[in-house]
């Protein structure tokens, strides 16, 4: 029955008042029916013995004369009176001698009870009805010269009394209804004045509860002058000082997490069983996967590899000692970056919460593959500077005896003592001197780079870089196919331009050692980007083995090679950086063997034209020109 309790103090209060009214009306209306009811019992009573002592009075005379007709009227006006029901007179015997009553249920014959009451006395008596219980009757005795002669009956009607107990109830409920209905609305404006105000805080409190961080329910309203207004008034103060505490709490984790979500550094925390218990997304995008895939698991779980392994040895040293472990490097595949060599610096420290022991273990986990190849490539280009220096030294050294043979072979074929025989082995010794000439120019021309950009024919900077790659194309088979078309002049940077060339033409004979096809054109067109830019449009192409789409999304990516140990993964990279230097563009298509189709690889490059001066347009003639003579 716990369901019919009432759990609200407006409910509690409106039944409680109900309860205590209604048992304090019932009380009331027993007590006030119960007196009313004796009150009129005895007050009916002395109305029945007056009625009946009057009617013995006024039958004593006719009684002892025999006037029966005015006896009768006599007993029906007594009738009259609103609360006699009948009445009759009787002889000493208790035959009746006239009535009111003349039917078959009337007073013809008395009962016991009355007949109980025939006998001499000296004053009227009032008895119950035996007809009727709720009825009483009264009998007087009718003396004659103080002789009894017979009896007056009166039979009174109490409907008048009943009617007046029931009327007097009706009141008393009526009056009981509106004391009630009066009580429940002062019990409702009373329990408003308590109940709202904490209707206010409970929805207060379950905002809070909801959402602790929005305020905008804040601070509630004081709807009231009591100590329901006091509750509310602290209830704010402890909201207030909880927000500016939530608020210093928030600053602070604020700042932590954010310096664990944006350093460019791996932060994760491990438990005893070496899971993760939080880590930050700078780690888990090393790792390749999502933070909510690491948390509850190790890294042994994620990564089955020695480094995974070898890290939980570390943390449950960490926990066994409570030491940091620094500067540990390790190095591995991820089972989902296969084929592709990851290095980490990883140092762990332990984390403890107050004087308690290592709760947790944090890592601080740097991935040190890219500086390693850094590193690694550096070097190499080191080498391949030192190299590039000996180079020009070489060239420039070699250079002036070439000049000399050079000479020397032409005054030799000025002089006519040599036979027809002799002379041509001379022209084809000066030939070949001017072709070693050409080629140690050219690789001075690599090392010398020009600081200002000048008016350069594309066709010959290709070519130069043809003549240097022309032994290793002669060595591989490799067929070269020429277009240039007129006006391919290009205000740039020669040197640069050389070196992107070079890239482009020495991966094309590095993709094809059993041979092939290597095609260069240059042109006039438009950019497809943009047809109003005009300018000069390159095509580089070969038939080599191609690339598929994972290799030619990363060829322009610093230290990414596929050439092992020969390659530094810097040729591409710089060529970019050179083709945006001079705001062109580049577009790569590519073929792998394993298409099913003939592979290769094709390169287009386009240079918008740009205004030059006039001083720029002398230097590059003159240039030019010294590049004829010398051929």
């Amino acid at each position: 029955m716990n369901f019919l309790k009432p759990r609200t103090i407006r409910s509690q209060l409106i039944a409680g008042l109900i309860v205590t009214e209604s048992l304090l009306l019932l009380s009331f209306a027993l007590a006030l029916v119960r007196q009313q009811t004796v009150e009129i019992r005895h007050r009916a009573e002395r109305r029945l013995n007056y009625q009946a002592k009057l009617l013995a009075i006024q039958a004593a005379p006719l009684l002892t004369t025999g006037q029966f007709d005015p006896l009768q009227d006599t007993v029906n006006t007594m009738i009259q009176a609103a609360a006699v029901h009948a009445a009759q007179v009787t002889d000493t015997s208790g035959r009746t001698v006239v009535s009111s009553d003349t039917t078959s249920n009337g007073l013809f014959v008395l009962s016991p009870t009355e007949r109980s009451h025939l006998h001499p006395m000296n004053d009227s008596e009032t008895f119950r009805a035996a007809i009727d219980a709720n009825n009483q009757e009264g009998v007087a005795p009718i003396l004659a010269e103080g002789k009894l002669i017979g009896f007056a009956w009166i039979c009174a009607d109490t409907e008048p009394d009943r009617n007046q107990i029931s009327s007097l109830l009706h009141i008393t409920f009526i009056y009981a209804l509106c004391t009630i209905l009066a009580s429940i609305a002062v019990a409702v404006l009373l329990a408003q004045s308590i109940t709202k105000p904490l209707a206010v805080l409970r929805e207060g409190t379950s905002q809070l509860i909801r959402d602790p961080a929005s305020q905008h329910r804040f601070p509630l309203p004081v709807l009231s002058s009591n100590e329901a207004s006091d509750l509310t008034t602290a209830f704010n103060l402890m909201v207030s000082s909880m927000d500016e505490q939530r608020s210093g709490l928030n600053d602070t984790l604020a700042l932590l997490d954010s310096m664990l979500a944006n350093a460019p550094t791996g932060f994760g925390f491990f438990d005893r069983k070496c899971r993760y218990v939080r880590i930050n997304r700078f780690l888990a995008d090393l790792n390749g996967l999502p933070v909510s895939q690491h948390l509850g698991k190790s890294p042994s779980e994620l990564f089955p590899i020695a480094a995974s392994f070898e890290v939980e040895e570390h943390i449950r040293t960490v926990f066994t000692t409570g030491k940091a472990v620094q500067d540990v490097e390790l190095s591995g595949e991820l089972p989902n970056q296969p084929g592709v060599p990851r290095n980490w610096l990883v140092n762990l420290y332990p984390v403890r919460t107050g004087t308690q022991p290592v709760r947790w273990v944090g890592a601080i986990i740097v991935d040190t593959t890219e500086r390693i190849r850094s590193e690694e490539a550096l070097r190499k280009t080191e080498k391949l500077a030192a190299a590039g220096r000996l180079a020009a030294s070489i060239a420039h050294e070699i250079n002036n005896p070439l000049e000399a043979i050079t000479n020397l072979l032409y005054l030799l074929n000025l002089n006519g003592s040599l036979d027809r025989e002799a002379r041509r082995y001379a022209e084809m010794a000066q030939h070949e001197v001017a072709r070693v000439s050409e080629i140690t120019q050219q690789t001075l021309r690599f090392y010398r780079q020009s600081t200002l950009p000048v008016l350069s024919n594309v066709p010959d900077l290709i070519d130069s870089v043809l003549t240097l790659h022309q032994g290793r194309m002669n060595g591989f088979n490799i067929e070269v196919r020429q277009d240039y078309r007129g006006g391919s002049d290009l205000f740039c940077f020669a040197g640069e331009m050389r070196q992107l060339f070079a890239n482009l033409v020495g991966n094309a004979v590095d993709a094809m050692p059993l041979g092939g096809r290597l095609t260069v054109a240059v042109r006039r067109s438009c950019s497809w980007k943009d047809p109003a830019i005009g300018g000069v449009r390159i095509f580089v192409a070969d038939t080599g083995s191609g690339m598929d789409a994972s290799v030619r999304k990363h060829i322009f990516e610093p230290f990414f090679t596929t050439k092992e140990v020969t390659g530094t993964g810097l040729g591409l990279w710089v060529s970019a950086e050179i083709i945006q230097k001079h705001d062109g563009l580049v577009c790569v298509r590519s073929r792998p063997a394993s298409s099913g189709m003939p592979p290769g690889t094709v390169f287009m490059l386009f240079f918008p034209e740009k205004p030059v001066d006039a001083s720029a347009v002398e230097l590059g003639m003159e240039q030019r020109l010294e590049h004829r003579r010398q051929r």
